[in-house]
């Protein structure tokens, strides 16, 4: 017999990642000025999803996973194990907000190193949702690459499906 659990999301937080196959659980977490890069190799049914703090270590003590560039390789290893093929990779970015007016804009470079590493490493990028100054929950379908997100403001929420086409499908929470 199936639980309910057997079907709640698993939740990430920063520094975390998880990588799954066809039948997987979605993934969720909720950004600010942090990025979550979902990869997916639609051939293989494999994807995943990391949150990272800042996009380089800057001598804290803070965990390996929270930086981007650990971070995007910790998952890319994962998807790999797990039968993806790194040519294959695609991606959708989300978050990277300015969280704090008057602050450096972290979330900026965030956002950037996130679509730098994508050009670099010659992984496409099929969608976006970087900057602005809302906080966002994400949530992820490892075995389709499946990507919904939900603005978080303080006066209304927005949630719209994220794909790649021209809009087909939309789907709008209140």
């Amino acid at each position: 017999m199936t639980s309910r659990q057997d079907f709640r999301p698993q939740h990430i937080s920063q520094g975390e990642f998880i990588a799954g196959t066809a039948g997987s659980r979605s993934i969720t977490t909720i950004l600010g000025s942090c990025v979550a890069c979902c990869l997916y190799d639609e051939g293989a049914k494999v994807g995943g999803m990391n949150h990272f703090l800042l996009p380089e270590r800057s001598g804290s003590a803070i965990q390996a996973a929270s930086f981007g560039v650990n971070a995007m390789e910790l998952l890319i290893n994962d998807l790999i194990k797990l039968g993806a093929r790194r040519t294959a990779l695609k991606a959708k970015l989300f978050g990277g907000a300015r969280m704090i007016a008057g602050l450096s804009d972290v979330g900026r470079k965030n956002g950037d190193f996130a679509l730098a590493f994508l050009q670099r490493e010659g992984i496409l990028c099929m969608s976006q949702s970087l900057g602005g100054t809302q906080a966002r929950r994400i949530e992820f379908w490892p075995d389709t690459g499946r990507a919904r997100q939900r603005l978080l403001g303080e006066a209304s929420i927005i949630e719209a499906e994220i794909i790649p086409e021209p809009a087909v499908d939309v789907e709008l929470f209140c």
